[in-house]
């Protein structure tokens, strides 16, 4: 008996039909009902594809950080980071990107699939300033589907049941994953003394 799915037919047959609600609640422009998820939105995960394979990286300041510049374009400003910048390597293979939108003690997330460029115009950076800091760059984002996610999800985890969080001290640190990867040559010790500064002096 194959113990894989490798074909539509079977795949729909162990799924059956998707309730109706889960087809129509997609359109392809943001919808007055869509727009307040994101605009509440402090986190977005950004979703790419590249030669190498697929990559999802965290996005996240205040609310609002990501602009609806119109019902088919977004505007997400890439701040300072760690300066790998795979997802824009990505971009620039293969436009296609993906948006998952959460809202903190919500539990329906929001799904964005669109194609994304990458802006450096002086004008949009400067829309994006905080505390006279300027992104690297942004991305305009061309909206081609927008849909709610239901709430199982989050329901299942207790993504924001705080009963459910964990003392960071009960995982590896930075530094110490640092360390045991690098096989010691790395100071994991320095590394975390020196980090929570180190975060709040390079946030922006």
């Amino acid at each position: 008996m194959n113990k894989t799915v490798t074909d539509i037919a079977t795949l729909e047959q162990i799924y059956g039909k998707p309730a109706a609600a889960s087809v129509f609640k997609e359109v392809n422009y943001i919808h007055p009902v869509y727009r307040p998820f994101i605009e509440a939105s402090p986190f977005v995960t950004l979703a790419t594809v590249g030669p190498e394979g697929m990559d999802v990286s965290p996005r996240g300041d205040q609310a609002g950080f990501i602009h609806i510049e119109d019902e088919k374009t977004l505007l997400l400003p890439d701040r300072r980071g760690n300066n790998r910048i795979d997802s824009l390597r990505n971009i620039l293979h293969d436009n296609h990107v993906a948006l998952l939108f959460l809202i903190p003690g919500i539990g329906e997330t929001l799904r964005v699939n669109g194609r994304a460029e990458i802006v450096i115009d002086p004008e949009i950076l400067e829309r994006f300033s905080h505390r006279n800091m300027l992104p690297y760059s942004v991305l305009r984002i061309t909206v081609d589907a927008v849909f709610f996610q239901c709430a199982r999800a989050i329901l299942r985890s207790g993504l924001w049941d705080v009963s459910n969080q964990l003392e960071r001290s009960a995982l590896p640190s930075v530094g110490n994953i640092l360390k045991e990867i690098s096989k010691g040559d790395f100071d994991g010790a320095d590394y975390d003394e020196k980090l929570p500064q180190r975060l709040k002096d390079t946030l922006y």
